[in-house]
């Protein structure tokens, strides 16, 4: 394969959700180029998030009790020095944000409207447009920064390795455009990861199909340091209408008044945790999980209170519904867990930087420590937004003299299979989805570990495959680990 060289100057944002447009918005005016796995506002996460932002706006609510909140829903295993920068910081950020437009839920008297969701003390989220805050948000941000002349989007393209030089410092990634026999290399001074989480890795999950994990799989291989990827969040209420990816029905349907039935029509949560339905999100997946057990039904109710209400509060879950051929204000809601969040990743510290010089990673592939075992709702676009401002401004303090890389002087990438079919994916998926899962045993575990081994052998050990299994791994191993139930990780001894 053909190695063409890119030089994109100072920045190189790898990831187009909100942590990498953010930050390539905030670079200005240094050089920076964007890699993003799918066309624009097409492939992230972000771009789906329905809930909000979580931010201390109203009276009555304090930094402070969103950082307890946080912590709290974390199991105390979050850093509290990273979590207080999330939460001071905050209501900057909505501030910040409503300056570039963003057209955030407000009352006549002019006050953001805030909605309550799980384990949250005081309403304190942020929407836009009822269930619109990523793809309003996106679309906002994205419109901004195609207009701005020191950022150049590179659509459609796979990274499949970094590039160091010979001080061990990242330099660039390998890449290949979707449909292309050619690999890339694009060098700057500075990398960012902002490669989003690792839903598809899984066969039930709300993330788009581009989400696999490669950013943390490939720094795992690279020897960086990791953190938390023990924790995977599992939404409760994914809809359960044979779609892959699951469509997202959010928590503040729940905030509202919408309750979880069985099969029997009976309110099962209220029996198991003194919040009910607005319990820890763990505690309503793994509830929701075991009432599953045996091939039953479980349904979000919002006939009583909502009705009609729902297809203007909540659009986005509406269409979902009318298009499976549900009727949201006179039906239940069909529902089952699906991977959604990764409270782990790539550790990195207060600034967004990882243990690989030269590298920062933002968003949902970072490591920060702001969400310990269990994240709280409407925290990620939060923790996207501070630790991008903060990364850039460390870039922008720390802002080296460019010199040109030679190709020769940098660490040759992994081998790339054009040929490795889809089966092998597939199989990767069911593997952590029966094992790697919400309830998790020693025996399953091991299991997972190697049969992921075997698949490799089989690939190989080529991209784009090993970097999916790399990730994999990191997840079963720490799983391994930690041999007591808390937070996200729920451990079954046998």
């Amino acid at each position: 394969m053909t190695k063409n060289h890119y030089d994109c100057g100072d920045v190189l944002i790898v990831g187009a959700g909100l942590a990498g447009i953010y930050a390539s918005i905030k670079l200005s005016p240094l050089k920076v180029s964007v890699l993003a796995a799918a066309p624009l506002r097409d492939g992230a996460s972000s771009t789906w998030a329905q809930g909000g932002i979580a931010a201390a706006l109203s009276d009555g609510d304090t930094a402070e009790n969103h950082a307890r909140d946080t912590m709290n829903a974390g199991c105390f295993l979050n850093n509290p020095d990273i979590v207080d920068i999330l939460t001071q910081n905050a209501a900057t950020a909505i501030h910040d944000l409503f300056s570039y437009g963003i057209p955030f839920d407000t009352a006549k008297d002019g006050h953001f409207i805030q909605g309550r969701e799980a384990a949250h003390s005081h309403n304190r989220i942020v929407k836009v447009g009822g269930d619109g805050a990523g793809r309003t948000i996106m679309n906002h941000l994205v419109n901004i920064a195609c207009d701005m002349p020191h950022i150049t989007f590179h659509e459609s393209y796979i990274i499949f390795d970094i590039a160091r030089d010979d001080m061990g410092a990242v330099r660039g990634v390998y890449a290949r455009k979707i449909g292309s026999h050619y690999a890339v290399l694009f060098t700057a001074n500075s990398v960012i990861f902002a490669t989003g989480g690792i839903g598809h890795l899984y066969a039930d999950t709300t993330n788009p199909h581009q989400i696999r994990g490669e950013g943390l799989g490939i720094a795992a291989r690279h020897g960086a340091e990791l953190r938390d990827t023990e924790f995977v969040q599992f939404h409760p209420t994914a809809l359960d209408i044979g779609r892959d990816p699951c469509p997202l029905a959010t928590e503040a349907l729940r905030g509202e008044g919408a309750v979880l039935l069985n099969e029997s029509g009976y309110a099962f949560m209220k029996d198991i945790h003194p919040d009910g339905d607005l319990a820890p999100r763990d505690v309503v997946a793994r509830a929701v999980a075991f009432h599953r057990m045996g091939h039953k039904k479980v349904f979000l109710d919002t006939r009583s209170v909502l009705g009609d209400k729902i297809l203007t509060q909540f659009p986005a879950v509406s269409e979902y519904c009318i298009s499976a051929g549900i009727n949201p204000v006179t039906d239940m809601i069909p529902i089952k867990p699906a991977q959604h969040y990764h409270m782990g990743g790539i550790a990195v510290d207060s600034y967004g930087c990882a243990s690989l010089k030269n590298l920062y990673v933002l968003g949902e592939a970072a490591g920060t420590g702001a969400h310990g075992a269990n994240r709280l709702a409407s925290n990620s676009l939060l923790e996207a937004v501070v630790f991008a401002v903060r990364a850039c401004e460390h870039i922008h303090q720390n802002k080296t003299v460019h010199h040109d890389v030679s190709v020769s002087e940098l660490t040759p990438p992994v081998a790339v299979s054009r040929m490795l079919g889809k089966k092998y994916f597939q199989s990767l998926r069911r593997i952590m989805t029966d094992h790697v899962g919400i309830i998790r045993t020693p025996s399953g575990l091991e299991l997972a570990y190697h049969k992921i081994h075997e698949l490799m052998e089989l690939t190989q050990n080529t991209a784009p495959f090993i970097n999916y299994a790399a990730a994999a791994l990191s997840i079963v191993t720490a799983a391994q680990k930690r041999t007591q139930t808390i937070g996200s990780h729920y451990y079954m001894h046998e």
